[in-house]
């Protein structure tokens, strides 16, 4: 791309806008020809869940997810990247984390979204707490095979 923007990182309590953020990617360019944008949001688990706590490793956090975005902006020729994760109590429905890579070509911006996403749930230290709807608390969310597999495809030569 003609024009390199730093990957912008942020975890925070308070929401985000998706549109808002993919416009501050773009504003003013004309290099990009691509934006995808991925928004995580709380499921209810069939209406069991009230809430997830979302706790983090304040430092380690943002240190991990800027890795993975170095290791992005190197896989694929991207014109800025921004990853946002909430922590605190999100509630269903609400957003949880947003994933946004402009390139100057589609394939770019999707691998590196789904790139970014596979790390986001395996390798950022975040954990994930239950309060369901009948009071009680759910427990801590175990890490699932599937994600892991995912994220095998990234680490076999691709």
């Amino acid at each position: 791309m003609s024009e390199h923007v730093p990957p912008s990182i942020r975890i925070q309590k308070e929401d985000f806008d998706a549109a808002r953020e993919a416009e501050r990617l773009t504003r003013g360019r004309r290099d990009v020809g691509a934006v995808v944008t991925f928004i995580g949001l709380c499921r209810d688990e069939h209406g069991t869940l009230a809430a997830l706590e979302l706790e983090h490793y304040p430092g380690m956090a943002e240190a991990e997810i800027s890795r993975i975005a170095a290791e992005a902006m190197a896989r694929w020729p991207l014109g800025g990247l921004t990853i946002i994760h909430r922590h605190g109590m999100v509630r269903p429905g609400e957003n949880i984390v947003l994933v946004v890579a402009a390139s100057r070509h589609r394939h770019a911006a999707f691998e590196a979204a789904s790139f970014v996403m596979d790390f986001l749930k395996t390798e950022a230290p975040f954990w994930k707490k239950q309060h369901l709807t009948d009071g009680t608390n759910g427990g801590w969310v175990e890490a699932k095979e599937s994600d892991a597999e995912m994220l095998g495809r990234w680490t076999r030569e691709n």
